[in-house]
């Protein structure tokens, strides 16, 4: 079976194609280097040609609210007519969990529209909403920091918490590729909850940051306020393997 990966020399991207390719799969890494590129359209034709599944873990380049506005939707119209006209039989997007739920953050508006482009493009699909990554734990705090205390400070909301390894992402991403397709949305998240907060501090202790992290109610993220369930999923969800003090084991032996 033919698995295009858009996106798939990014973080979850490449975790994804290498955990198929292990799999036995036929997998293409798609992304602008390898020649695919789903905002101009070059090379969209030529990869779909054959292929079964398409996974979506394309990024944009800049979160910039109109910008990431039109990257989700150009792109998502592109990739999806060209899928449609290949007869892919299952498209794949990872998307946020409650993104739907933090209207005013411009990046989750940009996700839940090109949800919307793959629920009523006609092909079907499976949707995963994913809870944070760990991997982005350190440019979360960078963007926190309190530039009025010459950035000692790094003030993050208490809002309940439950980051994910890129691993167990790329894992379930695969597993949901290789099953049929849902027409429908699931969430995944990591298997710890805590307050946001704290799982920042534990990094920053863990990676030997000086920084002291600020439980504040009205801390930002992405620009935008978030309530205590904001970024945890409300209902069922799968829950990967890999927790907080595993993750930082893991990345600290690598680095």
């Amino acid at each position: 079976m033919k698995i295009v990966v858009i996106g798939g020399t990014g973080l979850i991207g490449s975790k994804t194609v290498a955990v198929l390719r292990q799999r036995a799969q036929e997998v293409v890494a798609a992304a602008p280097d390898t020649g695919v590129n789903t905002i101009t359209g070059a090379g969209l034709e030529e990869v779909m040609g054959g292929t079964h599944v398409v996974i979506d873990v394309a990024n944009s380049p800049s979160f910039e609210d109109k910008a990431v506005l039109n990257f989700f939707e150009a792109s998502g119209r592109n990739l999806l007519a060209a899928e449609a006209a290949a007869g892919v039989k299952h498209h794949v997007t990872l998307s946020i969990v409650g993104d739907d739920r933090s209207p005013d953050i411009g990046y989750f508006r940009a996700k839940v529209a090109q949800e919307r482009l793959v629920e009523t493009s006609g092909i079907p699909f499976t949707i995963i909403r994913s809870t944070q990554f760990f991997e982005f734990l350190r440019a979360i705090a960078d963007s926190s920091a309190d530039s009025s205390a010459d950035g000692n400070m790094v003030r993050i909301s208490p809002s309940l918490f439950q980051p994910i390894a890129a691993d167990d992402v790329a894992a379930m991403v695969a597993e949901v590729a290789l099953a049929a397709p849902r027409n429908r949305i699931i969430e995944i998240a990591g298997p710890e909850r805590a307050p946001f907060n704290e799982i920042v501090a534990r990094y920053l202790k863990a990676v030997g940051d000086p920084r002291v992290v600020v439980s504040d109610p009205d801390a930002r993220y992405y620009g935008g306020r978030i309530e205590e369930r904001s970024l945890v999923p409300l209902g069922e969800a799968r829950l990967g393997r890999i927790g907080v003090d595993e993750w930082l084991r893991r990345s600290q032996a690598t680095a």
